[in-house]
């Protein structure tokens, strides 16, 4: 590590090294999938989709692209599966 310097972005967790501990934290890599997704603006829901909806097509009917929606779900699994009150208020 000293030839690297100090620790402070590791798998998409940032890294903060104090005298008192190290602390984890994934903000950066929240607000980095909001922007890619382009979902800054959107508003929360209670409920993450509605049930019985169609994925073929969206609100003004133009087809969906399949990949786009995967990539964002495993961006999000991922999310939750590195952090565990997540993943309990969801699951």
């Amino acid at each position: 590590m000293s030839m690297m310097g100090e620790l402070t972005y590791f798998l998409r967790l940032q890294v903060k090294q104090l005298k008192h501990g190290t602390f984890l934290n994934q903000s950066k890599y929240c607000f980095d999938l909001l922007k890619k997704f382009k979902m800054e603006d959107c508003k929360e829901a209670a409920t993450p989709i509605a049930k019985n909806c169609l994925k073929d097509v969206d609100e003004v009917g133009q087809p969906v692209d399949s990949t786009k929606y995967r990539r964002l779900i495993g961006s999000f699994l991922y999310l939750t599966a590195s952090r565990p009150d997540i993943q309990f208020g969801v699951c």
